[in-house]
């Protein structure tokens, strides 16, 4: 990856609102704190939060993250935005003193459009096992990347006009076996071999979009592999 391809990261969004030196940054980092909240919910309603008072909360604090006073200390050499994240929610989560005062300037600000019903749904289908709330926002922010992922070889796929092919060749991204090949050639009036090929192709383009993804939340090109291995073994945990 090209030092030019791992500038537009994540952490170049956060400092660009910070600074307000950038046009169009406010809507940039909005959009990327609306992929990641609910990893952010789950983790506020794992802490012990009811569900009203989590989605409050977790809007609260995308409020906050939008504002350059609370960014101005965000220093990109402390590794991961993940880790970033949520060691500031952890921060705005323990500052009872600044949440009152949220509160009475008009609090729950709707700066992401956050669905609670949908919210509180996802997290009902959660399993009722012993993950840690930090357990439980690593698993869902792995997720929230790797469906981020899908959804941009998917478009990919699209603007090529071969959005059917995606939709019918995806599942051998994610796990289905080699004897479905016949199957899908016969579907789609391909030969085997030509699946095999366009299969091939998508998980090798999977990959290369995973890696492209991953070096926007960390601080260097030499945190991708370690941010990948972090990412399985969320998905495993």
């Amino acid at each position: 990856m090209s030092p030019s391809q791992f500038a537009t990261t994540h952490w170049s969004l956060v400092l660009a609102a910070r600074d307000r030196a950038e046009p169009g940054a406010d809507d940039a980092l909005s959009s990327l704190c609306g992929l990641y909240w609910y990893p952010l919910y789950a983790y506020v309603r794992r802490r012990g939060h009811g569900a009203d008072e989590a989605h409050d909360l977790t809007q609260e604090f995308f409020a906050r993250l939008l504002e350059k006073d609370f960014l101005a200390g965000v220093d990109r050499g402390k590794g991961q935005f993940r880790s970033f994240l949520l060691a500031a929610c952890n921060h705005f989560l323990a500052n009872e003193h600044d949440r009152a005062r949220a509160k009475k300037r008009g609090g729950g600000r709707a700066v992401l459009s956050l669905d609670a019903a949908d919210a509180e749904g996802r997290y009902l289908g959660e399993p009722a096992d012993a993950l840690t709330p930090e357990k439980l926002f690593e698993r869902r922010w792995a997720l929230a990347l790797l469906q981020q992922v899908m959804a941009r070889l998917r478009d990919e796929f699209e603007a090529k006009g071969k959005a059917r092919l995606f939709d019918r060749l995806r599942g051998f991204l994610v796990g289905e076996k080699g004897v479905g090949y016949r199957q899908a050639a016969d579907e789609l009036g391909l030969s085997e071999g030509a699946v095999k090929v366009a299969v091939h192709r998508m998980r090798q383009r999977y990959r290369e979009l995973l890696h492209e993804e991953i070096a926007r939340t960390v601080g260097a090109p030499a945190e991708v592999e370690e941010e990948v291995r972090a990412l399985f073994a969320a998905l495993g945990s």
